[in-house]
């Protein structure tokens, strides 16, 4: 289903930092469509699902995030992600019909319980001949088929530089197998994909990750401030399609003692409660952030995003000429968000 935003996020630069002034909407402004989708992600999936059940009306598809891979390199349902479909296909079909997607992640999850995240050897070796291509598709087509997904999304990250001419060929014979039983192919591109090097094929959607700009690896800061997503809506334009942006709800908290954790709306919002000052918006993100101090006299800094937030990053996505949105992720998500993006 369309959802209409662009009078909320063209009300929101014209009034300021004032989230009631996103409820007072142009009607000629509404008839600007904007796609927006999400991800349901397996570890949190009944918080996932309470938000996707209060949001059926504005989102078109959600992912259910994911199928990982085992030592063996098949792909791996957690038991969580195998309580948590027939919930989400359960909602999917509550008032506006959403679509359901698969995510698949390179990520490899071993028999003692380690992980071991995005790891590039996995798409090394699925891709490395047409025999082993094959046989990767044909168990993506059966997953998707036999669990009533609508379509599939690739999320493989951290692509060796080598694979990218087998990735191109995969992701171009996945969408015709894809194409022909009526499914479709969303492709995840992460800010280091060189996409001005490569010839990603046409046929799939393309999604821009538009966030992480701070995070586990920096200092403090926003997921994403404007400039940057400008800049990757910008790059995302030589690729063919009609292709979305990317954007991460919630925040991180870090701590002084250097340890980096990644916080929802409603814990940040929790933890603002014992904040050394009331949230203060920046300008150049429209992110929010505060100072608290631990039970153990510890200082962190937490930075986060509410709807105001949301309303500007999809504002400075509309303006580079994108108007399709997906949402990482549901789960604890604020009252004003669920609001916004139902609305």
């Amino acid at each position: 289903m369309l959802l209409i935003f662009g009078g909320m996020v063209a009300w929101y630069f014209q009034n300021g930092d004032d989230p009631n002034s996103l409820k007072k909407v142009d009607a000629a402004e509404q008839k600007k469509n904007l796609e927006l989708t999400a991800w349901v992600v397996d570890w949190q999936w009944q918080e996932a699902t309470a938000d996707f059940n209060s949001m059926t009306d504005g989102l078109s598809s959600v992912q259910a995030f994911a199928a990982y891979f085992d030592e063996s390199d098949k792909l791996l349902f957690t038991d969580q992600f195998r309580q948590a479909l027939p919930v989400i296909h359960d909602i999917s079909k509550q008032g506006s019909f959403v679509k359901v997607d698969l995510t698949i992640v390179n990520d490899r999850i071993n028999k003692d319980g380690t992980e071991v995240q995005k790891d590039p050897g996995i798409v090394s070796r699925l891709l490395a001949t047409d025999e082993s291509r094959e046989k990767h598709i044909k168990e993506i087509m059966d997953a998707v088929i036999s669990n009533n997904f609508h379509g599939v999304e690739i999320d493989y990250e951290k692509i060796d530089r080598k694979d990218w001419y087998n990735v191109i060929v995969f992701y171009r014979e996945l969408y015709y197998k894809l194409h022909a039983a009526g499914k479709t192919l969303r492709v995840v591109l992460e800010p280091r994909t060189p996409i001005e090097e490569i010839s990603l094929p046409e046929g799939p959607t393309y999604v821009m990750m538009a966030y992480n700009l701070y995070g586990t690896k920096t200092g403090p800061g926003p997921k994403a401030d404007h400039a940057f997503i400008e800049k990757l809506a910008n790059r995302l334009k030589k690729v063919p399609g009609k292709n979305m942006i990317a954007l991460a709800l919630g925040g991180f908290d870090w701590s002084e003692s250097g340890k980096v954790t990644s916080v929802t709306e409603k814990q940040a919002i929790q933890l603002a409660q014992s904040g050394l000052e009331p949230p203060k918006r920046d300008e150049a993100s429209g992110s929010l952030s505060f100072q608290y101090v631990d039970k153990d006299g510890v200082t962190h800094t937490v930075w986060y995003a509410d709807e105001v937030t949301l309303s500007q990053w999809i504002g400075v996505a509309r303006k580079s000429g994108y108007d399709k949105i997906a949402l990482w992720r549901l789960g604890d998500l604020g009252q004003g968000v669920l609001d916004y993006v139902n609305e």
